[in-house]
């Protein structure tokens, strides 16, 4: 479909993506960078680059082109579905389940499936290898994510994750118990220098500000702690928490070690994304979305209250004899 649009008069340079931009804002930056690059957009009949000045009464024509469907194909992976429209949905993604593939992944991501539960129509929407994610969370973890439909949907709801308008709360099992209930964590994180896979502490990282609340203690041993975040780094909870000398059960990579005390020990990073509240990318209508406590973390939950609940001593019965002085000393009252 071939569009046509004729700048205002009064403007004398901008850029003509930037024109194009401002003008059809239901359409994402990366498909009209896609129509630039295809030769799609043309002035006075002839193509132009993003880059090239345009004037007022300087008429566009631009087409959109075929988009090429994405190599990947859905796979038929139950999802637990929160929230849906036309626009977007949400998901309580399930521990172990990674959200986009990678070159060590197999077609079990949530990308798979949601190829085929939204029927392939997210084939051109953030690019082929990330089909409507506009964020993620890490492979252990589990919670809420939410997913664009559309390219409109696609750009606002990455504007809001980018200039942080929404709310991002999270439930953490953490080793050892804080003695204060609540503080603010506002420590820039980065990369670590020698172990790439890890993040860490220092200066010359990216700004980091998490606030904690400490909802329940089980004793000396763990604490179930509520987090809210207010930027996006990577590993961002687990870096802090650590950094708090309580680190995630289940979490190695960042200090944790098993607790003998504990009738079993966590299988994966106890980290869920429970509470999600942003504005919907179309209507601007507030979205308050929960995810409730997966069975596994629930189960912890229980093994840490049993382990912190004190055992009342085992007082052993009286002997016979001493029963009996017992009983005589009290009929001789």
């Amino acid at each position: 479909m071939a569009h046509s649009y004729t700048l205002p008069e009064g403007i004398r340079h901008l850029r003509a993506d930037k024109a194009l931009a401002l003008a059809f804002p239901e359409h994402s930056r990366t498909a009209l960078q896609r129509a630039f690059d295809a030769g799609r957009v043309t002035l006075r009949g002839a193509a132009i680059k993003r880059d090239q000045s345009v004037a007022g009464g300087d008429v566009l024509e631009f087409s959109f082109p075929d988009v090429v469907a994405a190599e990947l194909k859905g796979v038929d992976i139950p999802l637990d579905v929160l929230f849906e429209d036309k626009h977007m949905l949400a998901v309580n993604k399930a521990s172990g389940m990674i959200v986009h593939p990678g070159a060590a992944t197999g077609e079990d991501t949530l990308v798979h499936a949601l190829l085929s539960h939204c029927a392939d129509s997210l084939s051109g929407i953030g690019g082929v290898e990330r089909p409507g994610i506009v964020h993620r969370l890490d492979k252990e973890t589990t919670g809420v994510i939410v997913v664009a439909k559309s390219d409109r949907a696609h750009r606002a709801l990455a504007d809001q994750f980018a200039t942080r308008t929404l709310k991002k709360e999270y439930l953490a099992l953490v080793a050892g118990a804080p003695g204060l209930l609540s503080g603010t964590i506002d420590r820039a994180i980065s990369r670590h220098p020698t172990h790439r896979h890890r993040m860490t502490i220092g200066e010359g990282g990216k700004p980091a500000r998490t606030s904690w609340e400490r909802v329940e203690a089980f004793g000396d041993i763990a604490a179930l702690m509520r987090c809210q975040i207010f930027t996006g780094r990577t590993h961002q909870i687990r870096v802090h928490l650590k950094s708090l000398g309580h680190p995630i059960l289940g979490d190695p990579l960042y200090g944790w070690k098993e607790d003998e005390r504990l009738s079993k020990q966590p299988q994966r990073v106890m980290l869920h994304a429970e509470h999600l509240v942003l504005a919907h990318p179309i209507s601007g209508k507030e979205l308050d979305l929960r995810a409730p406590l997966p069975k596994d973390f629930q189960d912890m939950i229980k093994v840490l209250r049993k382990a912190a609940k004190p055992v009342a001593p085992v007082v052993p019965p009286p002997r016979k004899r001493d029963a009996d002085k017992v009983a005589d000393r009290g009929w001789r009252r």
